[in-house]
């Protein structure tokens, strides 16, 4: 995928930048495996928002995506490669041998017409899914699942990918991108590649209108606020606050440790590197 810009013809197109649609289906996706997609704005069933700063935005049919690549030894061949607004990675659908149509996710070096599948003990090829148990060390994958059967959870993003290092009797050591090693069950599935559309960090928005079309409603800094509205509110004039920085809650803005699964600790090996 390439990326597109545009000729100055107003401040907001000076600095556009988004991913080129060229090479992808230009039609409606298959109506059977989408579904009606309602916008809460961040609101739970009581009405309160529950996630700030988000708003409808452009209305969204729902793709339906296989991520437990359940039907085993039964080939599908890549039909079209399409765009998902719900995700940055884009996707493929796919015919199967038995004439079942699916939506997958989109990895590096896939083309209309290649074949793929799912089962045990299958070709080391990009878009093949199998368990970890059969994929040899340092090979890149993606859609991994947590545990067996239990559908893809890890690397699901564009252009991301984990990397098996190892094993450790029943389970297979990856690491993940943010730099963790954990380890996972080697009867959980996974998928052969990196993903679709890496250039995905490489956009700018350009105007803030295109934010409000993917549901992203402004920011309001919280030293501009009052003191009731926000810890850092308050003081005359332009004030820092006084404190070091926190949520409007309360809660230290400043790398504080929130993880509380100690049910899962034995399976992380070493964690993710800190930001700089």
């Amino acid at each position: 995928m390439t990326l597109k810009t545009f000729k100055p013809y107003t401040k907001s197109t000076r600095g556009t930048v988004i991913i080129s649609k060229k090479v992808l289906w230009k039609g409606k996706p298959i109506k059977s495996l989408t579904f009606g997609k309602k916008s809460v704005s961040g609101r739970n069933n009581l009405g309160r928002i529950t996630s700030r700063r988000r708003g409808s935005g452009h209305k969204q049919k729902f793709r339906k995506i296989d991520f437990f690549r359940n039907k085993h030894d039964i080939e599908a061949v890549v039909e079209r490669i399409e765009y998902d607004p719900n995700r940055t990675s884009h996707i493929m659908l796919v015919k199967y041998e038995d004439g079942e149509r699916a939506y997958m996710l989109l990895p590096q070096g896939i083309k209309i017409g290649d074949k793929i599948i799912s089962g045990n003990n299958k070709e080391i090829k990009i878009g093949n899914c199998m368990p970890l148990i059969d994929i040899p060390d340092g090979t890149a994958i993606h859609n991994v699942e947590m545990k067996p059967g239990g559908g893809a959870k890890i690397a699901r993003s564009a252009g991301t990918s984990v990397q098996i290092t190892g094993s450790d009797g029943g389970y297979s050591i990856i690491k993940l991108a943010s730099g963790e090693i954990r380890k996972i069950i080697s009867r959980a599935k996974a998928t052969i590649g990196v993903l679709s559309n890496p250039d995905q960090k490489n956009i700018k928005i350009g105007k803030a209108g295109r934010s409000r079309w993917l549901g992203i409603r402004p920011s309001v800094r919280g030293v501009v606020m009052n003191p009731v509205d926000h810890p850092h509110g308050g003081g005359e004039g332009k004030s820092s606050g006084g404190r070091n920085p926190v949520s409007p809650w309360g809660q230290s803005a400043k790398g504080l440790k929130t993880r509380n699964n100690k049910r899962t600790n034995k399976y992380i090996i070493m964690r993710r590197k800190k930001r700089v």
